[in-house]
């Protein structure tokens, strides 16, 4: 698949777990789940955005240098996470 097309499947997922975040709100908002569902899965969803975001930020960096920007890989949110601390 060529670099440009992986980024957007990427920048796709990013989308459509923003609009996740946003559904959850409303479901909140409008009495379908409780605040600690919603808690529960934002904070899932929290987690999976900052590991696309930093799979993007390492393909845009390797191919920045001159590298492979498959070469990339998704981390683990640990990890990721331990990044904004």
């Amino acid at each position: 698949m060529a670099d440009r097309e992986q980024e957007q499947r990427i920048l796709d997922r990013i989308t459509q777990m923003v609009e996740d975040e946003r559904a959850l709100r409303a479901a909140l908002a409008s009495g379908k789940i409780d605040d600690a569902t919603e808690q529960r899965r934002l904070g899932e969803l929290e987690r999976e955005l900052d590991r696309c975001w930093d799979l993007l930020r390492q393909r845009r960096a390797k191919a920045e240098f001159g590298e492979d920007p498959n070469d990339a890989r998704v981390r683990p949110s640990s990890q990721v996470e331990g990044y904004l601390e």
